[in-house]
């Protein structure tokens, strides 16, 4: 992804790294396929090399939109392994910017775990019964896509002296 965006927009490189990987699919853990298993721990947890460390960039910012499941166990057992690569994303990202910190840079590592954002996430969950999805939304008043944006320009905005290794807008 990165050398394609070099490539195709003529520039030297990221200085902020935005991941917003989102991927739930209903896989029980007594009763979940591996296969499904895999693909959201990948999707959720792969780390880029980044081009900061490339171009030696010492002031960037890498932000993980993660979510609450990433600090909660839910209560359906179609998502207990999602929320078990999600609390992988909460402890890489910790980890991240812990060893970011040892290293002297001035990279800051944030994870941004919304609580539920109106997004197309449960309708693929939910496909056989877009019905339940559609409830879902409604049963509360839910985060926006503008709300989890306006976050992340808070994160981007704090002074440089500032770390937010967690930011949580949650529901209402």
């Amino acid at each position: 992804i990165f050398a394609w965006f070099a490539n195709t927009f003529q520039h030297q490189g990221i200085d902020v790294c935005i991941n917003n990987a989102g991927l739930a699919l209903p896989a029980p853990l007594l009763s979940g396929k591996t296969s499904g298993w895999r693909t959201m721990m990948d999707v959720h947890t792969s780390q880029n090399k980044y081009s900061m460390k490339e171009r030696k960039v010492d002031d960037g910012q890498i932000i993980n939109i993660n979510g609450m499941c990433g600090h909660r166990v839910l209560h359906n057992a179609d998502l207990h392994f999602c929320n078990a690569t999600k609390y992988a994303v909460t402890a890489l990202t910790e980890g991240l910017r812990q060893e970011l910190r040892e290293a002297k840079t001035h990279i800051r590592a944030t994870s941004v775990s919304p609580g539920l954002v109106e997004t197309e996430l449960t309708y693929r969950l939910l496909s056989q019964n877009p019905k339940k999805a559609a409830a879902t939304y409604l049963s509360i008043k839910c985060l926006q896509a503008a709300e989890i944006a306006n976050t992340v320009v808070y994160v981007l905005s704090a002074p440089p002296h500032v770390q937010k290794s967690r930011v949580t807008p949650i529901e209402y």
